[in-house]
């Protein structure tokens, strides 16, 4: 299939065998949301998440926007770079997400504005994605959404509720926000999830942990390296690692073919991910 790289197709076939004949009960999915589950290039603009439409789109002060635009030029090349150890990037980027929370809520930030980002329509899903949702859903699979979305909980869910896919198999990790009466955000909850953070994210301390805990074949899918530690702390019995590799592609292939099992190139759609699906569920 095009853009799409199995780094090892022998152990691949072998792991789908395994999963499918333990069945589907025995089956969870974990997955990010920005450019994992939606695109990354919205008529060839990057996207690249819903915090992005906020500040590009001038939906907060002037003066929020400008300010927004040089952290994310301060500390995005941080965590693209390959060469950066894990170690120093997990700093910047809960150095960047403070920063940018403590600004968010300087800037008045206010519900009405998430809604705002949700229907702005500068955030697309990918190709195949709604299929995807209702794929899981109608074959009861737990779907765990692990987000380092600085709009958070909040604005993922009101996404889904939008595109009628806010389904009771579906649970949302990611950041939240404190409101006061009128709406405003007041504080961000702790701890703050980042990119290269989600390996301290440990399932056992959310309440759909029961559900999950004894579905020990996961399918994870990301579209950063930092996005392999979601399962960390999960005992998973068998794996397979799903990786979109957006942009970059000749400097980053080299890592993501190492961390993942199979990398889908060129922000391409969910159609390889929805067939392994139904080779898998049968």
């Amino acid at each position: 299939m095009k853009n799409v790289i199995i780094v090892n197709s022998k152990e691949l076939k072998s792991t789908k065998e395994k999963i499918a004949e333990e069945g589907k009960g025995k089956i969870h999915v974990i997955t990010d949301f920005d450019r994992t589950l939606t695109k990354a290039f919205v008529n060839s603009k990057r996207v690249p998440s819903l915090i992005s439409v906020l500040r590009d789109e001038g939906y907060l002060t002037v003066d929020y926007s400008d300010k927004a635009k040089a952290l994310y030029e301060k500390y995005h090349k941080i965590e693209l770079d390959p060469k950066i150890p894990i170690s120093e990037k997990k700093k910047k980027m809960q150095e960047w997400w403070e920063k940018h929370f403590d600004l968010l809520i300087e800037s008045n930030l206010n519900k009405r504005d998430l809604e705002k980002v949700v229907n702005s329509g500068n955030i697309r899903l990918r190709r195949g994605t709604l299929k995807f949702l209702d794929f899981l859903h109608k074959h009861k699979i737990p779907l765990v959404i692990i987000s380092s979305s600085g709009l958070g909980v909040e604005s993922i869910s009101l996404y889904l509720e939008n595109k009628k896919r806010l389904y009771d198999n579906i649970h949302i990790i990611s950041n939240s926000f404190e409101w006061d009466e009128d709406g405003y955000a007041i504080r961000v909850k702790k701890p703050i999830i980042h990119s290269m953070n989600k390996d301290e994210t440990t399932l056992k301390e959310h309440p759909f942990y029961d559900k999950i805990k004894d579905r020990k074949n996961v399918l994870l899918l990301g579209d950063s390296l930092g996005d392999l530690k979601m399962i960390k702390g999960f005992s998973y019995k068998n794996l397979i690692k799903i990786g979109f590799l957006n942009e970059k592609i000749k400097e980053s292939l080299t890592e993501y073919k190492r961390g993942y099992d199979i990398v889908i190139l060129n922000d391409a759609g969910m159609d390889y991910v929805n067939k392994l699906l139904r080779e898998i569920v049968k």
